[in-house]
């Protein structure tokens, strides 16, 4: 049996689809928070889940979700 080191065990995520997901698949993203008591959000890519799954910190999700509310987002990742 071979193991993956420093694996992550993504059965303890809540996913949640995008409400900005299209139907027709362009665009699928899910998020959501593991829910063993670690305080980090995983976010992947709903049309290829066994793909790379970026996890960070709560701290760095609120921090993305208040730029993307607030401030926007510009070129080349500038803020607004």
């Amino acid at each position: 049996m071979t193991t993956t080191p420093n694996a992550i065990d993504l059965s303890t995520v809540r996913w949640r689809t995008s409400t900005r997901s299209s139907s027709g698949g362009a665009n699928c993203v899910e998020a959501g928070p593991f829910v063993d008591g670690s305080r980090r959000y995983a976010v992947r890519d709903s049309k290829d889940r066994a793909g790379g799954i970026l996890v960070v910190t709560a701290g760095a999700w609120n921090a993305f979700l208040g730029v993307i509310r607030y401030g926007g987002v510009g070129p080349a990742g500038e803020q607004r």
